[in-house]
């Protein structure tokens, strides 16, 4: 998607537990929500 946009060199970092401790922290397990960290540029 993000090339699809004219981004180039698209970098998708490691999987982060973005909702340890947080109050909907048992739904993301149930359904293995996590966050990842992109890395793009424009030419």
């Amino acid at each position: 998607m993000l090339e699809e946009t004219g981004f180039v060199d698209v970098h998708i970092g490691e999987a982060v537990d973005t909702f340890g401790g947080a109050t909907g922290e048992e739904k993301a397990r149930a359904f293995d929500v996590y966050g990842y960290a992109f890395l793009a540029r424009r030419p």
